[in-house]
């Protein structure tokens, strides 16, 4: 008999988390969202995220969170980081069981239903990753925020940003975009403006990419969402030089970006078949199984 009840996905990032709560069988019961659980953001507000997301997600379907009788698959940005994992699995709580993967391998256990395919994930920061044949994974770009993360929210807001710093001394005309990106910030000069950005983190930076994209006609973004598209092409073709694996965008400015992507890479582009979460989840059954498996040897 199972020592657990219950499986979850959790997909974590740098601006939120979302939870999938299913059965012991991985039937999805409820959904739920809460703050980031990045790593990088720190590994005690990680937890506090996911445990904010796991009890909506009970509380939604009346029953009270019970670690011990869990399985959690999570998919989080920052595990490639070798000290902030091995941080993240000493802080955990005494669950039945618990699978960590990077978000993007869980982005494309969701994506393509666990078989081979492309994905680039398009959010607070950016991934791409391929699931081959052979089931071996593999990754391009996700470096992180500032220097790395091309075509993400932070990347768009970090770029935007620097616009909007021209304006207020007469180097670029303080037009609409970026009279919408200082509102966006609270900052009314030059001084209020450094104080923001002494204090933005790649959150704050993604915050700005919505105001980004509603001037999409506006010269200065033309050239960020070109340089965007051209940034996910160079992604897809380094995980799959051959163009035989399909690929999908995943993510918050997944589907905002997909004009913008080169016709060649676009050609092969398909929705995604489920979300992070869920793929989430498919690696909380995979981890389920294990824990069955290994019980049934000892027996």
């Amino acid at each position: 008999m199972d020592n657990f009840s219950y499986l979850i996905g959790i997909d974590g990032g740098g601006t939120g988390t979302r939870v999938v709560l299913g059965d012991a069988r991985g039937a999805e019961l409820a959904q739920a969202t809460a703050g980031p659980s990045g790593l990088g953001l720190g590994i005690a507000r990680a937890w506090q995220s996911i445990e904010d997301g796991c009890r909506a997600a009970f509380a939604d379907v009346g029953i009270a969170l019970d670690w011990p009788r869990c399985v959690l698959g999570c998919g989080l940005a920052g595990v490639n980081n070798r000290d902030w994992l091995a941080a993240f699995r000493a802080a955990a709580p005494n669950v039945a069981g618990l699978a960590i993967e990077t978000d993007a391998y869980t982005t494309l256990l969701g994506a393509h239903g666990g078989e081979p395919g492309v994905i680039v994930a398009l959010g607070t920061g950016s991934i791409a990753a391929v699931l081959d044949a052979d089931g071996a994974s593999r990754i391009a770009g996700g470096f992180g925020f500032p220097s790395g993360d091309e075509a993400s929210g932070a990347w768009f807001g970090l770029r935007a940003i620097v616009y909007a710093q021209q304006t207020l001394d007469g180097r670029a005309p303080a037009d609409a975009f970026a009279q919408a990106l200082l509102a966006h910030t609270g900052a009314t000069d030059r001084d209020s403006l450094i104080v923001w950005l002494c204090a933005a983190n790649q959150t704050a930076y993604a915050s700005l990419a919505p105001a980004v994209l509603a001037h999409r006609d506006h010269p200065f973004v033309a050239k960020l969402l070109a340089e965007a598209g051209a940034e996910i092409a160079k992604m897809v073709v380094a995980l799959d030089p051959s163009g035989t694996l399909p690929a999908a965008l995943c993510g918050g400015l997944g589907k905002p970006l997909l004009d913008w992507v080169p016709d060649a890479v676009r050609a092969r582009l398909r929705a995604p078949l489920a979300d992070s979460a869920h793929g989430a989840l498919r690696l909380a059954l995979r981890e389920a199984a294990r824990l069955r498996d290994e019980a049934a040897s000892r027996a």
